[in-house]
């Protein structure tokens, strides 16, 4: 645990002049909503010329992607999923400063903070507020770094702005808003109903300061006749000051993005008619399930998300083991669940097995973490499915990736991020080998019959090329989905659904320079 993380961000001042306007976009509530506007208006902006960036100072999420910069030279970091996909929506590389405080939850009262794209440290969730006020700093330092890049600094606060009892410990919200002179949009869901009570009592419990730095209001995920909230939105202007800037209809297309955390887990999911069964037990500390996406756009692959309390289906081909925050707890976790025993039947009766990053740790024999990085000290009896052992520790390893697979002859693309270092006479077998300059590069590795296997490898199921050979080794159908491009058009499709709903000359003349 870091003493005082602020003193390495002392000198860090950016001398250059913040050029771009600023848009916060802070909400009623945690999930109405905020992540998805700010990517359509991200996308909605730069296709009308101007060079716009997303921020966001702190995210929680197990859900991250590398970075090509790092906060020295010829590192790399990490940010959340939700900033990476604007960042794409921006047609601009991913970069630490768009989300300086990332937080990695390792259980219900803990997680791992990540500084501008690198591990600080383990922090209780009390401690945590202690040392929020220090990160500050760095968070207006990042801010300050984008903006003198961009023509529009497109903001996202976190959970409720309103939240009293954590105004003194913010970085986030309105405390970020009065430090760096942020326009706020304050943004309400219609889906759950109260929408006068959330803005009115978001409104009652502002000071007059923050009042004031409040441009208007936005709801949505608005379903049914937009007429009909007319006397409502009279009386919340009327009470409150603040302008109606629109009403968002329901994104239809949402479920083509990427999620930003696994609250999305926890909501109904279709999971599809496909030739193909893969089922993906729901673990309690998940992360980068968005591996899964493009498996689970295949028109020819039904994926299921095993919740807890329910067996993993006997009827699935193919059982996947996604990444997880804490390994060894979520070891325990398959245990308590007697999923291992599903997996091991699963194995005997001749279904596949593919486990990405901790997944992969935990076929192994044994998961070590002698250091207590990811919880207590120990170690713990992996499934014995893959003749390999990991040792949690060291740094952690962020590497982007963009090579080709030997055996498939496919161009693969994806990132590591993991710590941890894994051996044993599996890795004889590799389940990927990379073209490195000419020479083989194994990576992961695979049981003797080939129906096990795993690699650190995140994201190397959206290449196209690679998914289809990998499905036609299990036996889907073929397909002719393009992934990428699929995310590309919901990108488009959603700044289209902004510009129908939105005035954006407006929202560009409200938002302060």
């Amino acid at each position: 645990m870091t003493d005082d993380p602020t003193i390495a961000f002392q000198r860090l001042k950016n001398p250059h002049p913040l050029r771009a306007r600023g848009l916060m976009l802070q909400g009623t509530a945690s999930d109405v909503g905020k992540s998805l506007l700010v990517a359509g208006l991200c996308r909605a902006y730069t296709r009308r010329g101007l060079v716009v960036r997303p921020f966001k100072a702190q995210n929680m999420s197990n859900n991250a992607a590398v970075t090509l910069d790092g906060e020295h030279p010829g590192q790399r970091g990490e940010i959340g999923r939700a900033q990476a996909l604007q960042a794409r929506a921006c047609k601009a590389p991913c970069s630490v400063h768009m989300n300086p405080v990332l937080l990695k939850p390792e259980s219900d009262i803990d997680c791992q903070v990540v500084l501008r794209g690198q591990v600080l440290g383990r922090w209780s969730a009390s401690a945590y507020q202690r040392l929020k006020p220090k990160l500050m700093p760095a968070v207006l330092d990042s801010l300050e770094r984008l903006g003198a890049e961009a023509d529009l600094l497109v903001v996202e606060g976190a959970g409720c702005g309103a939240e009293r009892y954590l105004r003194a410990q913010d970085i986030t919200n309105m405390a970020l808003a009065e430090a760096a002179d942020l326009a706020v949009c304050i943004i309400a869901d219609e889906s759950r109903g109260g929408v006068m009570a959330a803005l009115l009592g978001m409104h009652g419990l502002l000071d007059p300061s923050e009042r004031q730095r409040v441009i208007g209001y936005i709801v949505n995920k608005f379903r049914g006749d937009p007429r009909v909230f007319d006397p409502a939105a009279e009386e919340i202007t009327a009470r409150s000051g603040w302008a109606n800037l629109g009403l968002v209809g329901w994104f239809d297309a949402a479920g083509r993005l990427p999620a930003e955390d696994s609250l999305a887990l926890a909501r109904p999911r279709a999971a599809g008619a496909g030739a193909l069964t893969l089922a993906v037990p729901r673990l309690s500390r998940i992360a980068n399930f968005d591996d899964l996406d493009p498996l689970a756009a295949e028109p020819g692959v039904r994926v299921i998300w095993v919740a807890p309390g329910q067996p993993i289906p006997r009827d699935a081909d193919v059982i996947v083991l996604p990444g997880s925050k804490a390994t060894r707890a979520d070891l325990a976790m398959l245990r308590a669940e007697g999923w291992d025993i599903d997996i091991l039947a699963h194995v005997r009766q001749g279904g596949r097995v593919v486990g990405l990053c901790a997944g992969f740790q935990m076929l192994g024999q044994v998961v070590r973490d002698p250091q207590g990085i990811e919880g207590p000290a120990g170690e713990s009896a992996g499934l014995g499915l893959l003749d390999i052992e990991t040792v949690i520790g060291g740094e952690k390893r962020l590497v982007d990736l963009a090579v080709t697979e030997r055996r498939s002859g496919c161009a693969l693309t994806g990132y590591e991020m993991h710590m941890g270092t894994t051996r044993g006479p599996g890795l004889a077998r590799p389940w990927l080998v990379f073209d490195d300059h000419g020479a083989p590069r194994p990576q992961g590795a695979c049981s003797a019959d080939g129906r096990v296997m795993g690699a650190y490898v995140h994201g190397i199921f959206a290449a196209d090329g690679f998914r289809a050979h990998w499905l036609g080794q299990v036996g889907a159908p073929p397909s002719s989905l393009l992934f990428e491009d699929r995310i590309e058009g919901a990108l488009d499709a959603l700044a289209d659904h902004c510009e129908a709903a939105l005035d954006l000359d407006r929202l560009w003349e409200l938002a302060r320079r």
